[in-house]
Formats: C-alpha cells, structure tokens, sequence
C-alpha cells in the first residue's frame, strides 16, 4: 500500500516540483495539494492522508495554525519546509511545538550537498514518518502485541556491575525527529541547581540550533547554552550541540570541556549522537546517565553501547510517546537500555536519580 502523501504550499511551482519528486518513489502517491491552510484542512479530512506537507507563510492560514488545527482532529504526521534563516528557525520551532512532527530546509541544497542525497532524504522522511504514525494507531486497536518483547514503560532490566554509590556527573541527552518537543517536556522540569552539566545532541541544521538554544533558554530553570569549543562544563547549564558540527569532551586536569569540531562529510548526523556518547564514555566512563529519546534512524546506538561498557547507565523513551520509534528501538533491540520510561515521566526519576532536593 502506498504512503499517501498531501503537498500544501502557496508556491504552484514548489507543489509541482514536490510532486513529481515524491510520486518517483513507487511507494508514495500525492493525493491532493493545496495552497494555503485552511484548503489544507479541508483536503485533510476528505483525502486523510499518512503524511502532510506544510509551508509555513501562506495566505488565509498560515502553516503553524493549519497544524494546530490539524493535530486537534487528527493524528497524521506533518512535515514542515522552512528557510534555514533566523525568523524560518523560529517559526519552524513554533510549528513543531504546535504538532508538526519533522521539518526541512525548503531549498533542496539545503538538505544535503548533492541532490540524489537530498532526494533520498526527503523520500525517506516522508516514509519514516508514515510508518510511525501507521504503526502508532495499530498499537491503539491491538495493543502492545506487535511489540512482544520490548521493554515497557518504566520497565527496568538489572544488569551486573552497577551497583551505582554516587549520583551520575553528567546527564547526555541524545534526540531527532520528535526530540524539540521532548527535550522541552524533560528539561523543562529540572531545577535551576541541577548538580550536573547536560549535553544535548539534537539533529538539527546549524541555522537553527542557536534559536533552539534560545528557546529553551527562555522555557528552563536550567541555563541552555549554544555550545562553543573551549567551554568548561558546569552544573546546572545545558549545553546543545551546534548544528553541522560535532561535539566531543576533553579532560584537563578535574575539568571538562568542549571541543567542537567540523563535522567528517562521510558522517551523516551532524551533530551524532553516537560521537558525543563516545566521547563522554571516555572522560565520565561510569559516572554517566544518558536519555535516548525519540527520533527517527539508530543514532546513539554505537555511543551507548560505548557508555554502557564503560559502566554508565542508559535510559530509552517508550514507544508510546515517541514521534518516531527509531533510536529508542535500536539501544533496547541490542540489550544496552537499563530503564524504559514515557517521556512525562522522565523528570521525576531524573530528579531522583542526581538525588536532587
């Protein structure tokens, strides 16, 4: 059965060109497209579609509102295009905080350096996104039974070895499709005195983290930064990884810092999960506590694997609360997740955890 795709923006020539580039795929059929909002929600309701695609300026209704009211009768995924520019990185924002569910650069050179890359890219969100959501409302009518064998929320497996006397040093936090909102929902519940440093590695373009960082800044009792190299790592502060690049730790002494550096092209998550983790696993070992929330791929799973020889713990985000059940999925399907948890119920055992007052 094909996804099901609905094309909606005000350009005829952009809902053309997305057409005929989506319809390659003989897997993806467009159904219908639309140039504004409020034609949008129409052509929801009589198509009902796996996948929207959404422009956020357009006339009647914007883009974030369509989505707003979209994910108020409806479950479909919506996937945003958005300029890579200050004001693009703030509306894309509002609108994955809206519900939308993904986004990417309008401009295909953009996405990635090549078109066939950047073709692919697109291709494979939009599929991505249609087998979460068809997967989620098959788990509503048969319940867990497609996922026999995997971890349940709040689930926790023993492991050897573990016997932890102290609170965690760190907190790593690794995320992609669905990650803004769910990084939001954790971090906004920590206190302003967290006694550790927290590293935030979430797929984004460059041109977006620092709005990112920003917003969160606004929304936390912790303090967000945009990482910078150099930086020494202090409690209480989160630090997320810049866009394009990659982040990794450095010890001096009883210090850490940040070393941040261009990216390998070879590499595809700038910034990766994976490399972070890797990292930390060196200079924390033990003294670890890392999240893999939601997102779509198996990024951070070779990281965690990492920290969990290294004696850290890993906690995963259930299936139930994920936008796309891809990097949870890979640390539980190999063995390397101690806790399991719905994304609302992180906090409190964060706060337990770094035995915080």
């Amino acid at each position: 059965m094909k996804v099901k795709v609905l094309v909606v923006d005000d350009s005829s020539f952009f809902r053309r060109r997305l057409t005929e580039i989506l319809n390659q795929d003989p897997l993806i059929e467009v159904v219908a497209t639309a140039e504004d909002g409020l034609q949008a929600l129409a052509m929801v309701k009589q198509y009902q579609p796996d996948v929207v695609t959404m422009d956020i300026e357009m006339p009647k209704l914007n883009g974030i509102d369509a989505v707003r009211h979209i994910r108020q009768d409806s479950n479909v995924p919506v996937l945003m295009f958005s300029s890579l520019t200050h004001e693009g990185a703030k509306a894309t924002i509002e609108a994955l905080e809206a519900g939308a569910s993904d986004f990417l650069p309008k401009r295909f050179e953009d996405i990635a350096l090549d078109k066939h890359t950047a073709i692919k890219t697109l291709l494979d969100r939009v599929k991505g996104l249609a087998t979460a959501a068809i997967s989620a409302r098959s788990r509503k009518v048969v319940g867990n039974s497609m996922m026999a064998g995997a971890l349940k929320p709040e689930s926790v497996v023993t492991k050897v070895n573990k016997s932890k006397q102290s609170r965690p040093k760190v907190l790593l936090i690794g995320s992609s499709t669905g990650g803004p909102v769910a990084l939001q929902k954790v971090l906004t519940q920590l206190p302003q005195d967290f006694p550790a440093p927290i590293l935030l590695i979430q797929h984004m373009p460059s041109a977006f983290t620092p709005t990112f960082a920003e917003r969160l800044n606004g929304l936390c009792k912790v303090n967000v930064v945009h990482a910078e190299n150099g930086m020494k790592l202090e409690p209480g502060v989160a630090y997320l990884a810049p866009g394009g690049m990659q982040m990794l730790l450095q010890q001096r002494a009883d210090e850490v810092y940040l070393k941040i550096i261009e990216s390998a092209q070879d590499i595809s998550y700038k910034p990766s999960v994976d490399i972070t983790f890797g990292s930390a696993s060196r200079v924390y070992q033990q003294d670890a506590l890392a999240l893999v929330l939601t997102g779509m791929g198996a990024d951070g799973c070779e990281g965690a694997r990492l920290l969990q020889q290294a004696g850290a713990d890993i906690w995963a985000q259930d299936e139930q609360s994920c936008v796309v059940y891809g990097m949870p999925r890979a640390v539980v399907k190999a063995g390397l997740v101690d806790k399991v948890f719905a994304i609302d119920d992180f906090s409190h055992s964060l706060l337990k955890e770094f035995q915080c007052q």
